[in-house]
């Protein structure tokens, strides 16, 4: 009996080591998206315009412009956290007015000072 128990009790603990492990690895491998909301994102073009200056952006890998909604959705380089400030200057650069930058370093509603 004794012998039956030690590889359940084995088994039971190896599969909650790998839950665990893996937890953390599919937090640790979920990119820092950052939220940029832009006044008057009227067509794709428009869209098109913002996103060429965000990939201009060190450490940006995609850019995803909801039209409807006025806002991009800018996700970094696997390891790199984007500089809110660079991310909002380059949709001035745009010619376009960003109302809100939501991200891994807070919330926005003016240009950041980073």
């Amino acid at each position: 009996m004794l012998f039956s128990v030690r590889p359940v009790r084995f088994a039971a603990l190896l599969l909650c080591t790998i839950l665990i492990c893996s937890a953390f690895t599919a937090e640790a491998s979920e990119p820092a998206y950052t939220w940029i909301f832009v006044e008057d994102m009227h067509c794709s073009n428009c869209a098109k315009k913002i996103a060429r200056k965000l990939y201009n952006v060190s450490g940006v890998v995609k850019v995803q412009a909801n039209v409807a909604k006025d806002y991009a959705v800018v996700t970094p380089q696997e390891g790199t956290q984007l500089s809110p400030r660079a991310l909002w200057e380059a949709v001035e650069q745009a010619k376009f007015k960003p109302v809100k930058l939501q991200g891994p370093a807070g919330v926005f509603t003016k240009k950041p000072s980073k």
